[in-house]
């Protein structure tokens, strides 16, 4: 009986084995991904401690505020420093209204950009379309409340007086639709608007892109209309992604500064009037941070602190709201 030699197994090269390289857990391969987890848990780490740094300064330095004013610092209505009166509610009213009428205008234009984006134009012009769109995120702040102020508040003077007139003999709208000098919430909401459109289009576009192919030529094929596809099969899909664009717009307006104090017209009040003048956190805190001194220095640092709360109330709720509407489309509860 005879054995083929070329059927044998082949002898272990003792010099390829020495150059190989040793992924076991205690060789090369195990020390570098002991060496990555070390990065990125440092990488982790930095930016919790970076939020801690910042949240300690700043309530160190508001806390003289916090402790000679006490409750009337955060449930004063009346905002005066001239007087001593560093109630903040009219300034978190300011800024919860501004940072809400964008999103009233902002959330529909930008779904509807990012469904023509995704599911309408040409293949061909989608690039330019996005381009544009990511080039608007890229125009400064204080470039849109420049022009703002220079060229839109005398429209919108005269739109919202023509508005005004037109309702001001009907009991509610009367009061919410005012009389404006041009300057007020719905001037700088309206640019706050076209300031966020950008971040929330690209997200959630980025969305809307990621529904399965299938399951929208699926929709098509059984004789859904695009609308009636796009209602059935892209917006289940796509609901928690496009709440977490809303609540990061949402985040992104209630920050806004220069904008927001060219063109809100600086009167702390609370007032259902819209087209009515008034101010928000971070637009005091931009007139009057580099002026003021002792206590009031301290009240301007207690609305950043506040503020600084507020965001992250916005991006905790934001996170809940994605889980929650995403088991709830997906039948999970």
């Amino acid at each position: 009986m005879t054995l083929e030699l070329d059927t044998l197994p082949a002898a272990p090269d003792p010099e390829a084995d020495r150059s190989a390289p040793d992924l076991t857990a205690d060789g090369v391969g195990g020390r570098i991904d002991r060496s990555f987890r070390r990065v990125a848990l440092a990488a982790g780490l930095t930016v919790l401690l970076a939020l801690l740094l910042i949240a300690v300064v700043t309530t160190n330095k508001a806390w003289p505020a916090f402790s000679e004013l006490g409750g009337s610092y955060f449930f004063g209505t009346e905002w005066v420093p001239s007087e001593g009166l560093y109630g903040i509610v009219p300034l978190v009213f300011g800024t919860i209204l501004v940072s809400v009428l964008a999103l009233v205008v902002a959330v529909p234009i930008s779904v509807g950009i990012a469904l023509f984006v995704t599911e309408v134009v040409h293949r061909r012009a989608r690039g330019a379309v996005t381009t544009t769109i990511d080039l608007l995120a890229a125009v400064p702040s204080v470039v849109f409340g420049l022009w703002g102020f220079y060229y839109l508040i005398p429209p919108f003077q005269t739109a919202f007086n023509a508005v005004s007139d037109a309702v001001s003999g009907i009991p509610v709208l009367s009061t919410v639709l005012g009389p404006s000098t041009g300057s007020s919430y719905a001037s700088a909401a309206l640019v706050l608007a076209l300031m966020v459109t950008p971040i929330i289009t690209s997200v959630t576009r980025e969305v809307f892109t990621t529904v399965p192919p299938n399951d929208k030529a699926g929709a098509l094929a059984l004789g859904a209309t695009r609308w009636e596809m796009i209602r059935g099969v892209v917006f289940p899909h796509s609901t928690g992604g496009m709440t977490g664009a809303v609540m990061l717009g949402l985040g992104r307006a209630m920050g806004e500064t220069v904008a927001v104090a060219l063109l809100i017209g600086a009167r702390p009040d609370i007032t259902a009037n819209i087209f009515a003048v008034g101010e928000t956190m971070p637009a005091q805190i931009f007139r009057n941070l580099s002026e003021a001194d002792d206590l009031f220095r301290a009240a301007l640092i207690g609305l950043g602190v506040v503020l600084f709360v507020l965001t992250i109330l916005v991006n905790v709720s934001a996170r809940r709201m994605v889980v929650v509407i995403d088991r709830r489309v997906k039948g999970a509860a």
